[in-house]
């Protein structure tokens, strides 16, 4: 890549090609001596520079940031001119008297230079802990070849790149959105707390910015923007990509440290992608360089990670990153999407912001799809307020594959067979969902109290009586995704671990307001036990995180359980719904069998009077059926009495059950 060279670059070249020059003179006049000469006394000066917007070299720069003495400078200059100057190389081989040894060393430097200090060559030095030179092999300190850095060395001639030993570990930021417009204002408050925090100061007692939330989008664009307003630029530091040998992640920190002087940059440690599984040794040594790096870091450093790391040695400024507010989302879709978009969508934006809770990275993506499906042609066949919601469902389905399965279904409610007052229930439930961004924002609720507003229910009754079902019939009838919670992979046996495993799920499923079902959950929130040992204590821990984030979800939380009687009286009074889903009886029955076929199904002869005289709930109803179907198939024939007979002896050697001739009498001609 051919870089153009400014006016700033020609003066900074020939003020550095004047300096080497002075070094040179400085060599010619030492040998001079060494052989009986008479060198003149002074040495040659710099000639004078114009620099553009008096903007100082490179070399006063460095010299500056790092704190050089003279002496130190002219050490550093000798190593450049080495590697800029044929004539300087020889100089040095003919001073060492070996043309061989054509390179700096601490002993030529201490013989050439006036004002000698000693103490530059020690390791805490600016030249060596700051890696401006580097000491090569040889058994004496002061005849040990010198090199000037390699990224040093760039710095001086006026190229500015990151170095390459933090390639795959750094990586610059710029705004993940483009424009810092797009942060609503409780964003920009967050901005301006971070510029007036004494960011700037470059040490290890300044704070660090803990910037926690679930969105890393969002904290990186907040963090970009106030770098950008106090003039740093800002680069990433991932934080799962961490040495964890002593000696390397000290060079490493070393290294970042002198790259903020040289480009004048914050630094932002990445710790949101950290697996939050069970602590071990790797995850244990991961975790300490951390610490210790946000503890030593010489430099602005800024923290992100979705809860708040504990403050050790230096000053933590924690500032939690909130999802933007309901008015501040609806402001960015009606911006984004610009007001004659808005106008076709009669009102649906306040739908939107209802059901999603999405961040203004989020947002912009979604319009940016929408916007381009508008400039399509032919046009897409959707209407306009189905394809954003659809968009929007798209981009907030939360990631559970490890944790929850989505379940779908096109199922409504009349292949729901439940009693008038269940259902009545059901059809409240889904106006509450519908209607909450009405009723607590614009009537005024949320102002009265934020504790509460989570919308929960009890789905409790046999296994097989629907309860999984109505689930579906909701989430189709909002249009929402729904998941069933693997309550296996949340619970674990670590102490802290379920938490964490509920955290992930309430946090991703945020976004897009996802029902969430959490099946058989008395096997997680059953009655919380007396407190005998410290296991007893974490599981009644785990039970109050679950109600507390329950109570805060901005979604459907439904909880399903066989037992009733085993949930804890205190978790029942927390939840809004419980709707008792009863055995069905024979009419509820003769209605499942009426309905459980496809329309596509072919039958023949099916008499739904006796079928519902088998005693089975509406789940193993819809597996008798199932099994038929395959059984019919396999014959070529329709669906019939016979098929659903062997189906159901099927069903009930699986249930443990004895098929009565009661239940099956009339079924077919040769049965009792």
């Amino acid at each position: 890549m051919h870089s153009t060279v400014t006016p700033w670059h020609q003066a900074n070249q020939q003020y550095l090609m004047g300096a080497i020059a002075q070094v040179r003179h400085a060599l010619e006049q030492k040998l001079d001596q060494a052989s009986g000469g008479q060198a003149a006394a002074q040495p040659i000066s710099v000639p004078s520079v114009a620099f553009p917007d008096h903007r100082p070299s490179a070399l006063d720069t460095l010299c500056q940031l790092f704190h050089l003495s003279a002496f130190e400078r002219n050490i550093l200059l000798l190593c450049a001119g080495v590697e800029l100057s044929n004539p300087i190389a020889s100089l040095c081989g003919a001073l060492h008297g070996d043309a061989r040894q054509s390179y700096a060393s601490f002993s030529l430097a201490l013989s050439v230079f006036q004002e000698v200090n000693w103490s530059a060559l020690t390791p805490h030095a600016p030249l060596r802990y700051w890696q401006l030179i580097e000491l090569g092999g040889g058994p004496i300190l002061t005849t040990s070849p010198l090199r000037i850095d390699e990224r040093i060395l760039h710095y001086l001639l006026g190229v500015q790149h990151l170095d390459d030993r933090l390639t795959g570990l750094v990586q610059p930021i710029a705004s993940p959105l483009g424009s810092d417009d797009l942060l609503p204002p409780s964003y920009q408050a967050v901005v301006q707390d971070i510029v007036r925090s004494g960011l700037t100061r470059i040490d290890s007692s300044s704070p660090v910015i803990q910037l926690c939330g679930p969105d890393a989008t969002t904290k990186q664009a907040i963090a970009s923007a106030a770098c950008a307003q106090i003039g740093l630029s800002l680069h990433r530091i991932t934080a799962t990509a961490l040495p964890t040998d002593l000696s390397q992640i000290n060079r490493m920190q070393r290294l970042c440290e002198r790259e903020g002087r040289l480009i004048r940059s914050a630094f932002l440690l990445d710790c949101d992608h950290l697996e939050s599984g069970p602590s071990d040794n790797a995850t244990a040594s991961l975790q300490s360089v951390i610490q210790r790096l946000i503890d030593q870091f010489d430099g602005p450093l800024l923290v992100t990670s979705g809860d708040r790391r504990p403050q050790r040695y230096r000053p933590l400024l924690a500032i939690d990153v909130h999802p933007p507010t309901s008015d501040e989302q609806h402001h960015l879709w009606v911006h984004l999407l610009g007001q004659s978009t808005v106008a076709q969508l009669n009102g649906h934006i306040d739908h939107l912001v209802a059901n999603f809770n999405l961040s203004p990275a989020a947002i912009q993506t979604i319009t940016s799809r929408i916007h381009h499906h508008l400039a399509t042609d032919p046009p897409p066949a959707a209407p306009l307020a189905t394809l954003l919601w659809n968009t929007c469902l798209i981009q907030s389905r939360p990631r559970l594959a490890d944790l929850a399965q989505p379940i779908q279904s096109s199922i409504d409610w009349e292949d729901l067979v439940l009693p008038a007052k269940e259902i009545a229930v059901l059809h409240t439930m889904s106006a509450h969902v519908r209607q909450r961004s009405a009723v607590y924002e614009r009537w005024g609720f949320a102002n009265k109290s934020r504790r509460g507003l989570g919308i929960s229910a009890l789905f409790s009754g046999a296994s097989g009586t629907g309860k999984t079902l109505a689930a579906e019939v909701i989430a189709n009838t909002l249009n929402l995704d729904l998941y069933r919670i693997d309550l296996s992979s949340v619970v674990s046996k670590y102490i802290g671990e379920t938490e964490k495993n509920l955290r992930r799920i309430f946090d991703a499923a945020e976004a897009g307001g996802a029902v969430l079902l959490f099946d058989e959950a008395d096997a997680l929130f059953g009655k919380r036990s007396d407190v005998k040992d410290s296991h007893d204590r974490y599981a009644n821990m785990e039970v109050a995180y679950l109600l507390q984030r329950i109570e805060s979800y901005r979604g459907l939380a439904i909880l399903t359980t066989n037992l009733k009687d085993s949930i804890d009286q205190a978790f029942l009074r927390r939840i809004r719904f419980v709707v008792q889903f009863p055995f069905p009886d024979a009419d509820q029955r003769e209605e499942i069998w009426k309905r459980v076929f496809p329309a596509e199904t072919p039958t023949q002869g099916l008499n739904y009077k006796r079928l519902a005289k088998l005693h089975t709930a509406g789940g193993n109803i819809r597996n008798i059926a199932l099994n038929a179907a395959f059984l019919a198939a396999d014959e070529d024939e329709p669906v019939q009495m016979k098929h659903l007979l062997q189906a159901a002896q099927s069903e009930y050697i699986k249930l443990e059950r004895q098929l009565t001739d009661r239940e099956v009498k009339g079924w077919v001609p040769d049965s009792t």
